[in-house]
């Protein structure tokens, strides 16, 4: 057998070897991440209500925790944006 082709033979044999490793590797990354996961990323422009010294919060990335999604909506959210800057 030429030294060619067994470097090739070998050359598959590590690439299929790999390329199976990595997706076990990847799907094991995929589960011990998806178990802990225990916030939301709320996308979009939204806004605190403004204190009572004149100040409030604006962000266009939010990360909350599951337990409070519905209470976030509540407090923070695009309206606030509108009122603070005079559009409505």
């Amino acid at each position: 057998m030429p030294i060619l082709k067994q470097t090739k033979i070998i050359f598959l044999f590590y690439f299929s070897f790999m390329k199976k490793i990595s997706l076990v590797v990847v799907m094991i990354a995929l589960i011990v991440l998806t178990n802990c996961t225990t916030h939301t990323v709320k996308l979009g422009e939204k806004c605190t209500p403004v204190a009572s010294n004149n100040t409030y919060e604006k962000s266009y990335v939010w990360i909350v925790k599951n337990e409070s999604v519905s209470a976030f909506d509540k407090k923070i959210n695009k309206e606030n944006c509108s009122k603070i800057e005079g559009k409505i």
